[in-house]
C-alpha cells in the first residue's frame, strides 16, 4: 500500500491512499467496455433505422453524438461526479489536486486536455503507464500539468463503522458549538479520521482536534482523547444539522 502525505489549506496534513496502476487500467477498462455496449446498441438502432427510412442523416447524427460522447466522457463525468467516471468509481479512485481539495475546473480541463499525450500518442496508453509508473505519486503527464493525482476512496476499515454512532431521540450535544462548523470542516475532518484509519498517523489526528478547540472556543472533558472527541464532534453536528432541518 502506497501513501503520499498532502498538506491541506487548512495546514492539516494528510496520508491518502494513492491508486494502484492495476486499478486505474481495470477502471480505464470498464469506461472502454461500456463505450464498446453503446456502439453495439448504436450499431443496432442504425440497422433499425436501415429499415424502415433512410437511416443515412440518421447514422450521421448517431456517430457525430457518440464520437462527442467518447471525447467529452471523462471530462464530463470527472466534473460533475466529483472526480470519478463510471469506472473509477466501480474501482472506488478519484481524482484530487495536491492540495487534498476536489480539483478545479481548470484542473480537470488541463487533464482531459493532456490525454492526447498520454493516451493517443505512439501505442495508446503507453505513455501514461510508463509515467505513471515511475512518477513518484504516481501521476500521468496530465496529473502533473493539473496537479492533481489518483487515490483510493475506500479504505481498508470502513470509516462509518467509527465515525458514525446512532443518536436516540432524547440524546444532547456535548459540544453545541459544533453546530458553527461547515461543510468543509467536517468533511475535512472525516478525511482526518479516514487517514487514520488507513496509516495509524495519530499526529494528523491531533492536529485535527487542536485546530477544531482553537477554532469552536472549546475544551473536552477530563479522558476524552482526540480521537473520541472529534467522532462526538461529527455525532453532534449530524444531530444539530439533522434538528435544524426538522425546523
Amino acid at each position: 500500500m502506497q501513501t503520499i502525505r498532502i498538506k491541506t489549506s487548512q495546514n492539516i496534513d494528510i496520508d491518502y491512499e494513492v491508486a494502484g496502476l492495476g486499478e486505474r487500467i481495470i477502471a480505464r477498462l470498464i469506461d472502454l467496455a461500456i463505450f464498446f455496449l453503446i456502439f453495439i446498441l448504436g450499431v443496432f438502432v442504425v440497422s433499425l433505422l436501415n429499415l424502415y427510412v433512410n437511416g443515412s442523416v440518421g447514422m450521421i447524427i448517431l456517430i457525430s453524438i457518440y464520437a462527442a460522447l467518447f471525447v467529452f466522457y471523462d471530462l464530463l463525468f470527472e466534473v460533475f461526479m466529483n472526480g470519478q467516471s463510471i469506472g473509477k468509481r466501480i474501482m472506488k479512485i478519484k481524482v484530487i489536486s495536491l492540495d487534498g481539495a476536489q480539483p478545479r475546473f481548470g484542473q480537470y480541463v488541463l487533464r482531459w486536455l493532456f490525454r492526447i499525450v498520454d493516451f493517443l500518442i505512439i501505442e495508446p496508453g503507453l505513455i501514461a503507464l510508463i509515467v505513471a509508473a515511475v512518477s513518484e505519486k504516481p501521476q500521468r503527464i496530465g496529473d502533473m500539468v493539473a496537479g492533481t493525482m489518483l487515490i483510493r476512496t475506500s479504505p481498508r476499515t470502513k470509516m462509518n463503522d467509527i465515525v458514525f454512532m446512532p443518536s436516540y431521540d432524547g440524546y444532547q450535544p456535548v459540544f453545541k458549538e459544533a453546530g458553527q462548523l461547515n461543510d468543509k470542516d467536517v468533511e475535512l475532518i472525516h478525511e482526518v479520521i479516514n487517514s487514520y484509519i488507513k496509516t495509524g498517523n495519530n499526529v494528523v489526528v491531533y492536529n485535527m482536534a487542536l485546530r477544531i478547540k482553537e477554532h469552536l472556543n472549546i475544551m473536552p472533558p477530563k479522558g476524552m482523547n482526540d480521537m473520541l472527541f472529534l467522532q462526538t464532534i461529527l455525532k453532534d453536528y449530524n444531530h444539530i444539522s439533522a434538528q435544524m432541518e426538522t425546523l
